[in-house]
């Protein structure tokens, strides 16, 4: 019993040492974690040091191994897309103020895109009587996107609000239909779609 309670208590200051003497690497986040942006949308980036308290540190962001923005005292960083350029590999890196000791984070990938249009498809054109068909509506970059339907009857526009989050709807109304994407906070919308006309 001894040579248990013996053994229990040195893998447990085994443990203490290694958990002890040594901290976490710094991690680098982004929000939304999405892996493609478009033009004018905001990704956010979050420095997180895993030690000590956020004021004690220095903040900075590479993008593609050079400095993109420089050391300052603020973990978070917004950055509104404007090109293509914005694409590449972003890390963050921290400076502790009292001694100067530098910690490197994970790198994290972003493409850039042009304003994407979205795509409508039919899984046939014509309503058989009494029955429906699918429209899907595609964006290019497919991460986070909820989506707006259009039907044109008689020249006027009736936006489907409630089916606004799904890409895939089921119509057994004739008509000419498009949609478009949306996502994000401010809103983004895609280009609408080219029309499809559905008829019975």
């Amino acid at each position: 019993m001894g040579a248990t309670l013996l053994c229990e208590l040195g893998l447990f200051l085994l443990c203490t040492l290694l958990c002890t003497g040594h901290t976490q690497d710094a991690v680098l986040t982004i929000e939304p974690n999405w892996s493609s942006f478009v033009i004018q949308e905001f990704v956010i980036f979050i420095c997180d040091m895993n030690e000590g308290e956020d004021t004690d540190w220095e903040y900075k962001i590479n993008k593609d191994s050079q400095e993109f923005v420089s050391y300052n005292a603020h973990k978070v960083y917004a950055l509104e897309i404007s090109s293509k350029g914005d694409s590449g590999e972003y890390q963050c890196s921290g400076r502790k103020k009292s001694s100067h000791d530098t910690k490197n984070s994970n790198t994290v990938s972003i493409t850039a895109l042009d304003n994407p249009r979205a795509t409508l498809t039919a899984g046939t054109t014509i309503i058989p009587v009494g029955g429906s068909v699918t429209l899907t509506c595609s964006v290019q970059s497919s991460d986070g996107w909820k989506y707006e339907w259009f039907r044109q009857n008689q020249r006027t526009y009736e936006g489907q609000t409630r089916d606004q989050q799904n890409r895939d709807i089921r119509v057994s109304q004739g008509g000419i239909y498009s949609c478009r994407g949306t996502r994000g906070n401010p809103v983004y919308y895609t280009d609408i779609s080219d029309d499809v006309t559905i008829e019975i």
